[in-house]
């Protein structure tokens, strides 16, 4: 197994190196966010804000642009 994968990287390197990137990126999906909250200290986003704030005023409507 080791021989023909040695073989195919030194005859196609291009498909070898993207075989071996493309399967790093599953793996990536579960370890990567471990590594962010356990050592870089990474909390999470906040929420997003389901409504659009309104202000605490009148509202006034807009003036001068009849046609």
């Amino acid at each position: 197994m080791a021989g023909a994968l040695r073989r195919f990287a030194l005859e196609r390197p291009v498909i070898f190196w993207s075989f071996v990137i493309g399967s790093i990126g599953p793996i990536m999906v579960w370890t990567v966010p471990d590594i962010r909250r356990k050592y870089f200290g990474f909390k999470g986003y906040p929420e997003l804000p389901l409504t659009y704030p309104l202000p605490n005023r009148a509202r006034n409507p807009p003036a001068g642009y009849e046609d």
